[in-house]
C-alpha cells in the first residue's frame, strides 16, 4: 500500500545490577525521571570529522543542533535515517558507537543525528515526556520533522524512506514522532525506551520508567491515533529493543509498546513467530494481514539500559562498546535489514562530499557471466547471498521474498552482479 505524502511542519552480574538501580535512584532525584546515559568513555569507531552540522535548517521552535553523515558518491532517492541519542551523550557519541555510518556507507543511506542541549534539559535530554514538546508540529517533534524536509530537498532523500531510531530518552522521542508524524516515517525502532505519549508531563515519566501503566492495548493504540487524528495508515513498521536486566527502563515498556503497535496496525498482540538469536536475544514478530512483518520486539536476555552493539566485522556486526553501548548483538543491523535498507544501492566512489545528481536506484550491471546458486534457503542466507528476517529469507540486492528460512524450502539465485541477486528458479 502507497504511503500518503504531507508537510511535516503542517501539524551479569549483581555488581551491574546494583549500579544500574543506584542511577535509576539519581535519575529520580536529579532529572525527575527524565532518562539519563553517562558520557561514553570509549574513543568512537569513527572519527567526527565524517560528521558535518547543518545550520538554518528550518524551522526549529524544539531549540536543536542538526549533523548529518552522506556517505560520498550516494545517489539521489536514497533512504534517511534519523537517530536521537540518550541524555548526557551528543550526536558524536551515537554517530560513534551505534555502527549506523558503517551500514550507511555499506548500503547507501543518509544518517541525520539531531541533538539537544543542556539549554533545554539539565541533563541534555529529549523531552518525550513533555506534551509542549513532543506532540506533532510543536517543540522538539517540529524541529526533527523540518531536518527531514531539509534532508529531502537538499540530499535527495526519499520521502517514502525516512526512518527514525533512539536509545533511552531519544528511543521516547521516537515512539512520540512515529506517532506525531506516521506520514513521514516509515518505521522507527525504539531501543530501551517508552510507549508514545505515556508521560504528558515531567512529574509523570517515573511511574513510565519504572512500573505497568495499566492500559489495554486499545487504550495505548488510542495515544497513538489521537496523536496524528484523521490519519488512517498506512502505520510505521516498528522494531522494539528491550534488556532483560533494564532497572532504568523496565522491561514492561517493551510488552506496552509490543501492544500499543500491534493495535495500531489492527493485529493480534500473539507472535506470529519467535526465533533465538545471538547475545542471548529473543525475536518475536508481529506480521501484518499480507503476513509481513509489522512489528518486531527484541529481548536480550540479562543486557540493562542501553544500546545493543556487537563490535567485529562480521556482517551482522557492528559499533563499539562504550557507557551504554553493550556488546550483545548489533541492534542496527536487524533494525537496518528489517526496514529493508540492506536492499539499498551502495555509494559510489568519489572525492566530492556532495551526493551526486543522479537516476534514483536500479538494480546494478555487471559485464562478468552471472553465476548461479541453487540451494535451500537457509544454506542461501549462510553463503551470503541472501539474509532472514521474521521467519522469511530474501535475496541480497533485490530483497526478492524467497519465503520462510528453513531448508525445505529451495530457489536458484542468480548473481547478476556483484552482491546482487534475483530469484531465478525457471533457469538461470
Amino acid at each position: 500500500m502507497p504511503r500518503t505524502s504531507r508537510t511535516p511542519t503542517s501539524r551479569t552480574s549483581s555488581r551491574r545490577r546494583g549500579a544500574l538501580a543506584s542511577l535509576a535512584a539519581a535519575l529520580l532525584t536529579l532529572a525527575a525521571s527524565a532518562l539519563t546515559l553517562s558520557p561514553s568513555g570509549a574513543s568512537p569507531a569513527r572519527a567526527a570529522s565524517s560528521l558535518n552540522q547543518v545550520t538554518n535548517f528550518g524551522s526549529n521552535p524544539g531549540n536543536l543542533a542538526m549533523y548529518s553523515y552522506v556517505p560520498q558518491g550516494l545517489a539521489q532517492g536514497a533512504p534517511l535515517v534519523v537517530a536521537l541519542h540518550g541524555c548526557t551523550q551528543t550526536a558524536t557519541d551515537y554517530y560513534g558507537h551505534s555502527g549506523w555510518s558503517q551500514f550507511a556507507d555499506q548500503w547507501g543511506f543518509t544518517v541525520v543525528f539531531p541533538q539537544t542541549s543542556n539549554a533545554n534539559n539539565s541533563l541534555s535530554c529529549f523531552s518525550w515526556f513533555d506534551s509542549t514538546k513532543d506532540t506533532r508540529g510543536n517543540g522538539e517533534a517540529a524541529s526533527v520533522a523540518a531536518m527531514v524536509s531539509y534532508a529531502e530537498s537538499h540530499y535527495g532523500s526519499d520521502p517514502h524512506r525516512v526512518y527514525v531510531t533512539g536509545l533511552s530518552a531519544g528511543a521516547g522521542l521516537t515512539a512520540d514522532l512515529l506517532a506525531d508524524y506516521p506520514d513521514v516515517f516509515a518505521g522507527g525502532a525504539i531501543d530501551s525506551g517508552l510507549p508514545a505519549q505515556c508521560a504528558t508531563t515531567q512529574s509523570a515519566a517515573s511511574s513510565c520508567q519504572n512500573s505497568s501503566q495499566n492500559l489495554t492495548p486499545a487504550q495505548w493504540g488510542d495515544k497513538v491515533r489521537n496523536s496524528d487524528p484523521g490519519y488512517k495508515g498506512p502505520w510505521p513498521r516498528v522494531a522494539i529493543w528491550q534488556g532483560s536486566a533494564d532497572y532504568t527502563v523496565y522491561p514492561v515498556n517493551a510488552t506496552e509498546l509490543r501492544d500499543q503497535w500491534t493495535n495500531a496496525w489492527g493485529i493480534s498482540q500473539t507472535a506470529s513467530s519467535t526465533q533465538t538469536l545471538s547475545g542471548g536475544t529473543t525475536e518475536s514478530v508481529y506480521n501484518d494481514g499480507s503476513g509481513k512483518p509489522a512489528v518486531e520486539m527484541y529481548s536480550i536476555s540479562g543486557m540493562g539500559h542501553g544500546l545493543a552493539v556487537d563490535p567485529g566485522s562480521g556482517t551482522a556486526q557492528c559499533g563499539s562498546t562504550g557507557a551504554y553501548f553493550l556488546s550483545y548483538i548489533c541492534s542496527t543491523y536487524y533494525t537496518a535489514t528489517f526496514w529493508g535498507l540492506n536492499s539499498g544501492t551502495p555509494p559510489t566512489s568519489t572525492s566530492s562530499t556532495t551526493p551526486p545528481s543522479t537516476t534514483p536506484s536500479t538494480p546494478p550491471t555487471s559485464s562478468a557471466p552471472a553465476a548461479c546458486f541453487t540451494a535451500n534457503n537457509y544454506a542461501q542466507t549462510v553463503a551470503g547471498r541472501a539474509y532472514q528476517s521474521g521467519g522469511y529469507t530474501y535475496a541480497d540486492g533485490s530483497n526478492q521474498n524467497m519465503g520462510l528460512w528453513n531448508v525445505s524450502v529451495t530457489h536458484t539465485l542468480k548473481e547478476t552482479s556483484p552482491g546482487y541477486y534475483v530469484i531465478a528458479d525457471s533457469g538461470c
